[in-house]
């Protein structure tokens, strides 16, 4: 077991100021692989100062030094993608496919596309008689989450510091490792002392102290919305900017027309991809009622492909989920979909078979699901998919937007056409149109209580960017 008692401050290794300890679990075999620091106000203390300490030199550097640094940072993601996935394998419980495919390589994908942002991205512009300014925003507070550990500290720091920002991160206490991997990879590139800083941590200790810090000029925080509303409460009270990515349960609706065996089964592999741990998931099928019994039997169908098993089998599609208090929660949102009225067609709250160990859920898909079912209006945060019934596009329309999320969808019809009309009438941020791919380019980032601000592609870089107006 790796024992690991310092935090990454200053530009160094340095002893952490408290003297508790968070243990790192593996999810498929329950069993302690790892601990880390469980930083303190003191930790977060001399961490915001350092990165304080360089905040104006590292704001006043050109984007090309900057570049020059990030450079050698996508490199070193690059030349460690084995050692990221088998490290996301340990602590997260992911498929060794889906963690090399997706968490190793999407953080690489995003880390690429700011090298190209931030070499074609115009600092000032002249506005009238004015010159306006893109200037970084200060010290940033990076607060991750769990589920896609790599890809969110990437999706926060990298844009951060191409905007000459400087960083205090807290990652998620279930999935440290491979922040502490990046902070290695950080070091190798050579930034200045205190552009980069990690204090690992519990979110309601380090985490709560980080965001509440006078010295932090803008927060960026990535998880549950009540947690979020939290934070967005604590920076008001600070006047601090706030970024913040939250809860889904995003609808998709297959419209008559639409080749419904493609929707139905590319919606079963997007909620139980990352074992159903992904925000922005398609947690509700919304299918015509004429189609519908056809829909079930085909997600049920599909669902029999999805296996719990070891995730470090390269044939496993679903790992476990990261901790018991997890499996136990999704395990309960089962139970109650039952005693509300819905048929469970595939999985169930039971232990998967032959899996005594491991925190592993049954892939589930319910049929009779209604609208303002709980299990179709909360965040399960599983691999569970409710599948309604609507009786036209606008019954549709009604059930898509009937919930307090709005973080993404997907929509299916005959044409692109058809399907992008439907789409521009949903509350949400982001919507694949008869399956489009993800594009790291694009916003990502919700509406209502999915969030506030966006991540990814230029107005991911902008977050961090405040203007500057000189007049003449």
């Amino acid at each position: 077991m790796q024992q690991h008692g310092d935090q990454y401050i200053g530009g160094e290794w340095r002893p952490s100021l408290g003297t508790e300890s968070v243990p790192v679990l593996n999810p498929a075999t329950e069993q302690v692989i790892a601990s880390v620091p469980a930083g303190t106000r003191e930790d977060v203390d001399a961490a915001v100062a350092a990165a304080r300490a360089a905040a104006r030199s590292w704001g006043a550097t050109t984007p090309e030094l900057r570049l020059d640094h990030l450079t050698r940072l996508r490199d070193g993601l690059a030349a460690r993608q084995a050692e990221i996935a088998e490290t996301v394998v340990a602590e997260l419980g992911c498929p060794i496919g889906f963690a090399t495919s997706v968490q190793a390589a999407l953080p690489l994908g995003v880390a690429h596309s700011y090298l190209n942002i931030l070499a074609e991205y115009e600092f000032s512009e002249q506005v009238g008689n004015s010159i306006v300014y893109a200037e970084p925003a200060g010290v940033v507070a990076a607060i991750t989450p769990w589920n896609y550990p790599l890809h969110q500290i990437v999706a926060k720091v990298v844009p951060a510091i191409a905007a000459g920002c400087t960083v205090v991160l807290k990652p998620a206490e279930d999935t440290p490792l491979v922040a502490r991997l990046f902070a290695q990879i950080v070091h190798e590139a050579g930034f200045p002392a205190g552009v980069f800083n990690l204090v690992t941590g519990i979110g309601a200790v380090a985490g709560a102290a980080l965001a509440a810090h006078p010295d932090v000029d803008l927060v960026s925080f990535t998880g549950s919305t009540a947690v979020g509303r939290s934070i967005a409460e604590t920076a008001g009270g600070g006047i601090k900017r706030v970024a913040l990515e939250l809860g889904g349960k995003s609808a998709n609706v297959v419209l008559p027309g639409a080749d419904l065996g493609r929707a139905v089964n590319v919606n079963v592999g997007n909620v139980f991809a990352n074992s159903g741990q992904t925000c922005s998931a398609w947690t509700r099928l919304l299918v015509h009622q004429d189609q519908y019994e056809e829909a079930v039997a085909i997600a049920a169908k599909a669902a029999a492909k999805y296996v719990p098993g070891d995730p470090t089998a390269a044939e496993t599609r679903l790992g476990p989920v990261v901790n018991a208090r997890q499996r136990d929660r999704v395990r309960r949102y089962i139970e109650t979909a039952v005693g509300e009225g819905a048929r469970v067609v595939a999985g169930g709250p039971e232990a998967p078979e032959g899996l005594p160990v491991g925190f592993y859920v049954r892939p589930t898909v319910l049929a009779d699901v209604t609208p303002d079912a709980t299990v179709a209006q909360e965040e399960i945060f599983g691999p569970v998919l409710s599948i309604i019934a609507y009786r036209d596009e606008a019954h549709a329309l009604e059930i898509a937007n009937g919930t307090d999320y709005g973080l993404a969808g997907g929509v299916w019809a005959a044409d692109n056409e058809t399907a992008a009309a439907f789409a521009r009438g949903m509350d949400a941020g982001q919507i694949d149109i008869n399956g489009g791919r993800f594009n790291p380019l694009a916003p990502f980032g919700g509406y209502k209580g999915s969030g506030v601000g966006r991540e990814l592609g230029r107005h991911g870089l902008e977050e961090f960017l405040q203007p500057k107006s000189l007049q003449f």
